[in-house]
C-alpha cells in the first residue's frame, strides 16, 4: 500500500541479493494498529454505504426492483417502506466490518509480509509480487469472513425480509434460535469466500498495481517532494480504479449470497449445488449485471474511502509502512 515513508522500494533488478533480514520486524502493537486503522476504515465507509447497498441488494433480490436504476429504486422503497429502510441492516454493517476491515487490513500486512520472506526479501520478491499481493489479500480475507459471515447473513436476512427483526440483536437471535449456528450464519459461508476473495483480491492487488503505475510515473524524486494531500490523491485514484475492479470481480457471487440468505435454493442441497442451482435459475444477465451499476458505484466508494482513512489512521498513531515491493525505475 502507497505510504509517505516506505519501509523498502526495490528496484526489481533480477540477481540483486536480499535478504529476510531487510524485512522490517512488527510488534504486536503494531499489528493492533493496523487492525484499528482497518477496523476504523471499514467500518466508516461500509456504514456510511448502508443505503447503497440496501438499494443494491433490493434490485438484486427483489423482482418488482430488478429492471430499476438505482435512482428509481431509491424512490420506490422511500415511498413504499418510508427513509428508515435505507438504514436497515446498518448495525449488522458496522459492527461486521469493523472486525472484518481490521481483521482483512492486519491480515493483509502479516501475510504480504511472510510471503516476501518466503521469497528471499524484498528485492528477490519484486519478479512475484503479483502472486504475492493475490495470495496475502486471499488469505487475510479467507481469515476474515469467519468473522464476518453471522454478520452478513443477519444484515441481508433484515434488508431482504421486512419485519424479520427490529435490529442486530433481535435478527441475530431469531436466527440462531431458529436454524443453528451453522445452517443460520454459515449456510452462505462458502457463497460469501466466492464474494469477498475476489473482492479482497482486487482491492489490495489492483491498488497496489495503480500505485506503482503512478509512482513510476512520477519518478522516485517527484514522489519523495509529494505533500500529504498529494499522497491521499494516490490513495484516492489507485482506490477508486481497485474498486472497479473488485466490485465486477465480486458481483455474480454477491448476487447469489443476497438470494441464498433470503432462502432462495433448495434447502437440502449443500452451498455449492444451491449456487449452481441459483446460477442457472438467474441466467448470465441477471446474475452480473443485475445491480452492477449501483455496486460499482458504492465499491468505488468503499475501496477508495477505506485506502484514504487506513493511511491516515496509521500515519496519525504511529504505525510502520507495510513491505513495500514496487519497481522503482520511472516508466
Amino acid at each position: 500500500m502507497a505510504s509517505t515513508a516506505p519501509v523498502m522500494a526495490v528496484s526489481g533488478v533480477k540477481g540483486a541479493s536480499a535478504s529476510t533480514a531487510n524485512v522490517p520486524s512488527f510488534t504486536p502493537t503494531d499489528y493492533a494498529k493496523f487492525f484499528g486503522a482497518g477496523a476504523l476504515a471499514a467500518t466508516l465507509t461500509h456504514g456510511a454505504a448502508t443505503p447503497m447497498d440496501v438499494v443494491k441488494t433490493r434490485i438484486q433480490i427483489d423482482p418488482s426492483l430488478k429492471n430499476l436504476n438505482m435512482l428509481s429504486a431509491t424512490r420506490k422503497i422511500v415511498s413504499s417502506e418510508g427513509a428508515a429502510a435505507l438504514l436497515t441492516g446498518f448495525g449488522p454493517t458496522a459492527v461486521g466490518y469493523l472486525i472484518q476491515g481490521g481483521s482483512k487490513f492486519l491480515g493483509y500486512e502479516f501475510f504480504k509480509k511472510q510471503f516476501v520472506e518466503l521469497a528471499g526479501g524484498p528485492e528477490n520478491a519484486v519478479p512475484h509480487r503479483t502472486a504475492i499481493y493475490l495470495g496475502a489479500s486471499a488469505t487475510a480475507e479467507f481469515f476474515a469472513d469467519i468473522a464476518l459471515s453471522p454478520l452478513e447473513a443477519t444484515r441481508i436476512r433484515l434488508v431482504s425480509q421486512r419485519g424479520f427483526a427490529n435490529g442486530l440483536v433481535s435478527g441475530f437471535v431469531r436466527i440462531a434460535k431458529e436454524e443453528g449456528v451453522l445452517r443460520g450464519f454459515y449456510s452462505g459461508f462458502v457463497p460469501l469466500l466466492f464474494k469477498q476473495v475476489p473482492y479482497a483480491v482486487g482491492q489490495f492487488s489492483v491498488h497496489e498495481a495503480a500505485v506503482e503505475v503512478i509512482y513510476r510515473t512520477m519518478g522516485p524524486e517527484r514522489r519523495a517532494r509529494l505533500t500529504r494531500v498529494e499522497d491521499t490523491g494516490v490513495e484516492l485514484a489507485s482506490g477508486i480504479v481497485a474498486g472497479v475492479a473488485a466490485a465486477v470481480l465480486s458481483h455474480p457471487a454477491d448476487t447469489l449470497l443476497s438470494a441464498m440468505n433470503k432462502g432462495a435454493g433448495e434447502k437440502g442441497q449443500g452451498s455449492m449445488r444451491r449456487m449452481a442451482g441459483l446460477a442457472k435459475e438467474f441466467g448470465p444477465r441477471r446474475l452480473f449485471t443485475a445491480g452492477l451499476g449501483p455496486r460499482i458505484l458504492m465499491t468505488s466508494f468503499l475501496v477508495s474511502g477505506q485506502f484514504v482513512i487506513y493511511a491516515q489512521c496509521k500515519a496519525l498513531v504511529g504505525a510502520p509502512a507495510g513491505v513495500e515491493i514496487h519497481k522503482e525505475r520511472k516508466i
